[in-house]
């Protein structure tokens, strides 16, 4: 385990459009002085494109950058600190909260406050599609659709469920697609209606690829293979509630890189926003980014 103390010094940069930033930015401050981390800024963002201006001018004015924001917030910073010897830490206050999840940060204020308080320093992997890191997992079929089109409002009221059921709503228009694996020297064509690309655990809230690993040096690419959207419903219900049979529903494949493409074209969520598009050059990068994170047992 590749760790070691986090520093008590940090800047905190708030996405106010998260489920629960622009409610929680004063406690969280306020919380973090008096956990004993040393703020010297704190900037409550209303855009992405201002929060990301934010986050590039922290990088070396601070030992630690806290985000705080959901899944979405942490992907599109997480660029500024590949490669950096800043600590990149993060408050859940969005919807899924995948990457918080993967890591065992907790979820609740009181408890993320305290893991960047007390908790460690730790290099784990990125995951890179097309020139664009990412520290969770992507998806392409259903979920990038679901993430496109959901209402606002119905992701600020309902949270999770809001998610379902606008997944259930966008079914009706959606079709299985023909997806091209290929990785060392293998090959592999297959109907899909969703597939995967995992650096953690989670995805959308969920804990749908089991065997991903943060140092691994891999990516997984998991497969809900078919045409068949009911199989696709099947998949994660199986997998959520870790029935026996869960691993019968996906294929999975695991290698450094890969190159994906599909028949048609299909868009990318990238932790929850939609950002590429197929064909596909995907890479992990080992060791890239250094996080905040529970302290090892």
């Amino acid at each position: 385990m590749r760790s070691r103390l986090l520093p008590k010094k940090a800047i905190l940069i708030v996405n106010a459009g998260s489920r629960k930033g622009a409610d929680l930015f004063a406690e969280a401050r306020d919380k973090l002085k008096a956990a004993g981390v040393e703020l010297v800024e704190a900037k409550k963002c209303k855009t992405a494109k201002s929060m990301a201006a934010a986050v590039k001018k922290a990088i070396g004015k601070a030992p630690m950058v806290i985000i705080g924001g959901g899944d979405g917030s942490l992907s599109s910073n997480v660029d500024c600190f590949i490669g950096k010897d800043v600590v990149f830490a993060f408050l859940p206050l969005g919807t899924a909260n995948s990457f918080a999840r993967t890591i065992g940060m907790p979820l609740d204020l009181d408890g993320a406050v305290g893991v960047i308080a007390n908790g460690e320093a730790r290099k784990v992997d990125a995951g890179c599609i097309n020139g664009d890191y990412f520290l969770n997992a992507a998806a392409m079929g259903l979920a990038p659709k679901v993430a496109d089109s959901v209402p606002r409002g119905l992701k600020r009221t309902l949270g999770r469920l809001g998610y379902l059921v606008w997944a259930g709503w966008s079914a009706a228009n959606f079709r299985a697609f023909r997806v091209k694996l290929e990785y060392g020297k293998r090959t592999r064509r297959m109907w899909a209606t969703e597939v995967r690309i995992a650096n953690g655990r989670y995805h959308g809230g969920i804990e749908l690829i089991e065997n991903a690993d943060l140092e691994s040096g891999e990516i997984v690419v998991q497969v809900v293979a078919g045409r068949s959207l009911v199989k696709l419903a099947w998949s994660y219900f199986a997998t959520a509630t870790k029935l026996r049979r869960r691993h019968r529903t996906v294929r999975e494949f695991v290698a450094r890189e890969f190159k994906l493409g599909t028949k048609p074209r299909m868009r990318v969520s990238i932790d929850g926003e939609v950002a590429a598009e197929t064909p596909l050059k995907i890479s992990a990068i080992p060791d890239a980014v250094t996080i905040a994170a529970p302290r090892s047992r």
